[in-house]
């Protein structure tokens, strides 16, 4: 079994507190119920034929297109006059970073592990995600979704970060929150650990680091 010499690190819950926490703030400040979201996002992708997430994070949609549309949806279901500019900076407010688990990827770093930040983003919150973690500190390669054009779990983007890092797909170790990215990860011959909780994800990970010395 091959070394593993590189960790590739999700960015939003698990450098973070979890999304849901932000995405309940907004419920709390807005009044839109975040099922009345998952609906509007539904339709939009309904009536555009294609998820209108999915095409933020890849950079083919703009936040401001991105947010109009979700918001002359929600005001057609609430039949209220819905406003979601200035989502992304409350969002990012009521996130928190996960410190336990930022040193413990700097001491990965210490130890020589190539490190890398594989997210599915936006490209206006490039300023805000960054402002959180100690980048260039810890990370030796950051793949943003929203400007390499391609998002997990595609292939692609695993294909990418590992090209930056250098390494094989066998040595490397994905840690991720979403299970189906591990799983598309693990298909590559990535290495995954499903985040669940901080002490988990690092108990495992030292397992696996373990396991393929």
């Amino acid at each position: 079994m091959a070394r593993i010499r590189a960790i590739i690190s999700d960015f939003g819950g698990v450098l973070t507190t979890p999304l849901l926490g932000a995405f309940t703030a907004f419920q709390e400040s807005s009044g839109v119920p975040l099922e009345e979201l998952g609906k509007a996002m539904a339709a939009v992708g309904h009536r555009q034929g294609v998820n209108p997430l999915f095409e933020l994070e890849v950079g083919r949609l703009s936040e401001a297109e991105f947010l109009a549309s979700i918001g002359e949806q929600l005001t057609g279901q609430l039949e209220r006059p819905i406003e979601l500019a200035g989502f992304g900076e409350l969002y990012f407010a009521n996130l928190e970073p996960n410190q336990r688990l930022i040193e413990y990827l700097r001491g990965l770093r210490e130890r020589g592990y190539r490190m890398a930040i594989c997210t599915n983003n936006v490209r206006e919150w490039e300023a805000l995600w960054r402002a959180m973690v100690p980048v260039s500190e810890i990370f030796d390669v950051v793949v943003d979704s929203a400007f390499v054009g391609t998002r997990k779990p595609e292939r692609r983007i695993y294909e990418l970060t590992l090209e930056q890092l250098g390494v094989e797909a066998t040595a490397a170790l994905l840690i991720d929150d979403i299970e189906i990215n591990c799983d598309a990860a693990r298909q590559l011959g990535i290495h995954a650990v499903h985040f669940r909780s901080t002490e988990q994800a690092i108990e495992e990970t030292e397992a696996a680091l373990r396991h393929a010395a």
